[in-house]
């Protein structure tokens, strides 16, 4: 028997399920940070309506869960916003219950309930099941959907918290992953993105070797209904050549990877601990390019780190100015309590990074137009998200290139109906700063 708690008092969402929503009500989710949030929200719900509740968009909802993020300061304030907004629609009565979920809660629970009054439960992030399948409720469109095969992260970077919030990392079994897999191909799905903290290290803890290549391959042979299989959030020191050759050779495997660097100079990447150097990038980058010379790659770099110096920076912008990637990000450097990097002399000033980051997409919004130029007279294989709202024959799909919700669009001008979901060959006609638009071929 589950003990009973103060209702303000951290549990796992498992409890709270139990204790507290096991009768019908409405409730909706807010879901904050990335796509691997996206999937514990789905969790959340497929548990909660399995346990006979229904499940309504947000402002239809008598019970409101946020799914929280606290990986940044900014990811922070935006949940905090959002809780305290739930909070004032609570006193007007257009909530019964707020909860929060999620890595805020997982980290700063405590602090939550103290300061925080009016909110009714305050949860973690939902248990990691290696060996099943859990129970979700879709947050996405019906043709594409997010299978998250581990969690937490195999490397402790020293700027980041993720490790202290999430735990051990833990990966789930080949059956488990082939499961979903199976069951979302038979479900229509055309599109999955393998997604994890550290998709790279995936079986380094059940099967002692790091084994995206294998599980890739075992996906490839169940997968029928599926055309897309796209690869998010690599470390590179955990790129094998085996990966780069499953990803090279099989044509349902997206030539996309979304694998943040976040820095360049050995110095940088040695106090950040990320277990490479500066001439093993650049190798790697370099065999990926020559192996995949139509891929499209996404990286991060963080700007500001303790100890960055103005030199070092220089090498970073060089860097990226030489390599073009064909998508990339820059975060300021975000100091985290209990992170290696938060004692560590040499802080940089605000307005030192901030004017870094700008420097640094500034240059990247040059590369970006080149990159967009480059598509213009291509045929492109597109899957269509959506109808464009208002009108009549321009449809809003994406091209391999281009991941859901974060990279850009393919606007199609087409006379023919078509559906979210359908695999159509457009010919590019312009492009725009991050977008492009073609012409469907009949």
């Amino acid at each position: 028997m589950i003990k009973k708690r103060n209702h303000t008092e951290q549990s796992t969402t498992q409890d709270f399920h139990k204790e507290r929503l096991s009768t019908g009500q409405k409730v909706g989710v807010i879901n904050l940070g990335c796509a691997r949030n996206l999937v514990d929200s789905q969790e959340i719900l497929g548990r909660l309506k399995k346990t006979g509740n229904r499940i309504v968009d947000i402002e239809h909802a008598d019970v409101a869960i946020v799914n929280t993020c606290s990986f940044v300061a900014d990811a922070k304030k935006e949940s905090i916003d959002t809780i305290l907004e739930l909070l004032e629609l609570k006193k007007q009565g257009k909530l019964k219950k707020v909860i929060v979920a999620g890595c805020l809660a997982q980290r700063y629970g405590k602090e939550l309930a103290a300061e925080m009054k009016g909110i009714d439960a305050i949860v973690g992030t939902p248990s990691f099941l290696k060996n099943e399948v859990a129970d979700q409720v879709s947050l996405t469109p019906k043709h594409f959907a997010y299978v998250k095969i581990c969690e937490s992260c195999y490397n402790r970077c020293s700027f980041c918290a993720i490790p202290g919030i999430k735990g051990k990392f833990s990966s789930k079994t080949i059956e488990s992953v082939l499961e979903e897999i199976k069951r979302l191909d038979k479900a229509g799905v055309k599109e999955v993105n393998i997604i994890g903290q550290d998709i790279t290290a995936y079986g380094m803890d059940l099967y002692r070797e790091k084994s995206l290549a294998r599980l890739l391959k075992e996906i490839v042979k169940v997968a029928e209904n599926i055309q897309w299989i796209r690869l998010l959030y690599a470390f590179p020191a955990h790129v094998t050549d085996e990966l780069i050759e499953v990803m090279a050779a099989e044509p349902k495997i997206c030539k996309y990877i979304d694998m943040p660097l976040q820095h360049i100079s050995d110095n940088l990447l040695l106090s950040m601990n990320r277990g490479i150097t500066t001439a093993q990038t650049k190798a790697l980058i370099n065999k990926m390019r020559k192996r995949m010379p139509t891929a499209s790659l996404r990286t991060t770099f963080i700007v500001g780190m303790p100890g960055e110096t103005e030199e070092n920076f220089q090498e970073l912008r060089e860097y990226m100015l030489e390599t073009r990637f064909e998508k990339m990000g820059v975060f300021v450097y975000s100091r985290e309590e209990k992170t290696a990097a938060y004692d560590m002399p040499g802080q940089v000033a605000e307005t030192v990074k901030k004017k870094r980051m700008n420097t640094l997409m500034k240059d990247q919004q040059s590369i970006s137009h080149d990159v967009q130029q480059g598509f213009v007279g291509r045929t492109l294989k597109v899957l269509i998200d959506e109808k464009e709202e208002g009108s009549n024959d321009i449809y809003i799909g994406r091209s391999e290139y281009d991941a859901p919700d974060v990279d850009g669009s393919v606007y199609v001008n087409s006379k023919r109906v078509l559906k979210p979901g359908d695999f159509v060959s457009v010919k590019i006609t312009d492009a725009l700063e991050y977008d492009l638009v073609g012409e469907l071929l009949a």
